[in-house]
């Protein structure tokens, strides 16, 4: 999942105010290789060797539209944003959720066109690199070739992960990768892993995890009832980072029956 689009009013300074995760919370948010979402590719190599015309965005703007001739890429230099594609009978499907510091575009990489549309969830700002400039630079920018070369096979690393979160994990299984996927980003990007605002909707959640809007609002609820996390409107509080975890492969008689 690459991806998924949040903005935090809660600099990591501020982490005193709130309940600490436990002792023996690390890197690994998950507890096997199964459940692991890749983190979505960081613009920060990127914007340090190349640059780019900034551009400015209001909430619901296209960045690009599906089949659009791949001619940049994009880093998120601040606000949040969604890829969807739309179905055969016209409804959107969510393909992941991008963050400040992130890159969009990058499956143009692999192709000449993009494969989605990329919307503003927010007003935001990106900073466009075309494609002409990145054509010039890796050729005399090893380095800058080789990012490149992970930043595709990232994605095609996130697909699959995707593919086996849909195929093989329960609904709250899904919440649960969902939610400690956004912490461990919002730690790489420097602002409180415990704490953040979700740009996106109940809808749009259910929409990447294949759930119902009914489904998540459940589950969130029921996370809640078990002091595991706090939802106040779209702000999250994760308290128990570790049980969090623990959601993930645990036995439930509750079979979630509402999933997909």
């Amino acid at each position: 999942m690459s991806d998924i689009g949040v903005q935090t009013q809660f600099p990591a300074s501020q982490q005193n105010k709130l309940r600490p995760v436990s002792a023996s919370a690390d890197t690994q948010p998950y507890p096997n290789a199964r459940c692991a979402l890749p983190l979505p590719p960081s613009a920060d190599l990127l914007m340090s060797r190349v640059g780019g015309q900034r551009r400015r965005l209001r909430r619901g703007d296209y960045l690009y539209r599906y089949g659009a001739q791949f001619h940049a890429l994009f880093g998120v230099h601040a606000g949040s944003f969604k890829t969807v594609l739309l179905t055969e009978d016209g409804r959107e499907q969510v393909t992941g959720f991008h963050m400040a510091g992130e890159v969009l575009g990058v499956d143009g990489l692999g192709a000449d066109n993009y494969s989605g549309d990329a919307i503003a969830l927010e007003d935001g700002e990106v900073i466009e690199i075309p494609r002409e400039t990145l054509d010039t630079l890796v050729r005399h920018e090893p380095l800058l070739q080789r990012e490149l070369f992970r930043m595709l096979a990232g994605e095609i690393q996130r697909e699959r992960a995707l593919m086996v979160l849909l195929g093989s994990m329960r609904a709250e299984e899904r919440i649960a990768v969902f939610l400690l996927n956004l912490s461990q980003r919002m730690e790489a990007r420097g602002y409180s892993a415990t704490r953040f605002i979700l740009r996106m909707t109940r809808e749009e959640i259910g929409s990447l995890l294949g759930l119902k809007l009914e489904t998540v609002s459940r589950i969130l609820s029921r996370f809640q009832a078990e002091k595991m996390i706090r939802v106040h409107n779209r702000e999250i509080d994760l308290y128990e980072i570790d049980r969090l975890r623990g959601v993930i492969g645990r036995s439930d008689s509750r079979r979630d029956e509402a999933a997909a």
